[in-house]
């Protein structure tokens, strides 16, 4: 049975929200495991190869050994020297991911995908089951493993951000519920590095100034948090006082649609250079025209040798209908810096500023063999 979502679905007015985010455990890894028998109990990496590339996603059984998704992978072979590498499966993990989804919606309206693993779920006002989120949440993660015999996690807050802690906490295989009641203690034990939101370097930042954890933060008022740290300051006061608002948005839009390619052997002649970015740009510009959803700016990424990322970005006056301008701005930026980046070994390319972006969007990056994917 196919369940439909509304065409409007409405959030609850009155009273506190029942908020689920749902984790697949070290999803592509664990489908490759599903489906190739010999690979199960074994470390595996999901892209790259033993010299080049990244890895997309790692089992649980590598991770013991450090190795992560985006990282590259002769740094992980060398971390794990009895790593495997698997070609990765990008249709057969939408499958899945599809199947997961229609769980969801048999559950409530209100699902936000954040990628094909992972999602939240406001299960206020739930279409079945329990009135409890937590007994929703048992009930969707049986109903995944019975599916398709992969397992998730899952956090259950009435906040998004307390629910996207809280399903990292027991993995895999786990759940964690955080109440009105337990939230404070919690937010002022939490290390501001694993305040989710807040990248490496700012969370570096925040602990050269003495800012370690929420209990740190919690004496600082919004305005004086917003003088500290700016934009990030009003973000940070409502995550550490529990003030984060924001519903469960099932109307979610892209902010930039790109792919990224790593390549077998670094690159050093701008024209083979410009071949790979012409490739990247129509698998772009085909996705664009299909969701008739044009951008204005155009980023280029280009990663050296020595692992150096350089990015560069140009606006165009109005929405880029032409794949040919696309190829000529991307080429313009290349030109540009050559002397800066002489050689390459990734090459990346994204189109924002969509006529259809939403401020909680996400960057797609399409399915190219060595491209950085999975977020766990």
């Amino acid at each position: 049975m196919k369940w439909k979502r509304k065409a409007n679905p409405r959030h609850p007015s009155k009273g506190e929200r029942k908020i689920i985010h749902i984790d697949m455990d070290a999803f592509f890894a664990s489908v490759e495991q599903r489906d190739n028998p010999e690979l199960r109990g074994k470390p595996i990496a999901v892209g790259g190869s033993r010299l080049r590339g990244v890895v997309a996603a790692a089992s649980y059984e590598a991770r013991v050994f450090g190795v992560r998704s985006a990282m590259p992978s002769v740094t992980a072979k060398r971390l794990c020297p009895d790593l495997i590498f698997v070609r990765h499966n990008f249709a057969r993990y939408k499958e899945i991911s599809e199947q997961i989804r229609e769980i969801f919606l048999s559950y409530t309206d209100l699902v936000e995908p954040l990628s094909l693993d992972e999602a939240f779920l406001d299960v206020t006002e739930p279409k079945r089951g329990p009135k409890s989120a937590t007994l929703i949440a048992r009930a969707i993660r049986k109903e995944i493993f019975d599916t398709t015999q992969l397992t998730a996690s899952a956090g259950v807050s009435f906040n998004k951000f307390l629910a996207k802690v809280a399903s990292d906490i027991n993995k895999p295989n786990g759940m964690k519920v955080i109440t009105r009641k337990e939230a404070p203690s919690f937010l002022a034990a939490l290390p501001v590095k694993d305040f989710h939101g807040v990248g490496k370097k700012t969370a570096a930042r925040l602990e050269k100034m003495g800012f370690r954890t929420g209990a740190d933060l919690l004496p600082l008022s919004e305005l004086e948090m917003a003088q500290r740290f700016g934009k990030m300051g009003r973000h940070l006061y409502k995550i550490v006082n529990a003030l984060d608002d924001r519903p469960v948005n099932p109307n979610r839009i892209r902010k930039s649609i790109g792919a990224e390619r790593t390549f077998s052997e670094d690159i050093t002649q701008i024209g083979e250079m410009k071949e790979k970015l012409d490739f990247l740009a129509e698998k772009i510009f085909g996705y664009l025209q299909r969701q008739e959803n044009y951008g204005r700016t155009v980023t280029l990424k280009m990663k050296r040798p020595d692992f150096t990322i350089h990015t560069r970005s140009r606006s165009y006056g109005g929405e880029i209908r032409q794949l040919s301008v696309l190829k000529d701005i991307a080429h313009q930026l290349l030109e540009e810096n050559i002397e800066v980046v002489p050689a390459v070994r990734l090459l990346g390319l994204s189109i924002s500023n969509l006529s259809r972006e939403h401020p909680d969007g996400v960057q797609l990056l399409l399915p190219f063999e060595g491209e950085i994917a999975e977020e766990e």
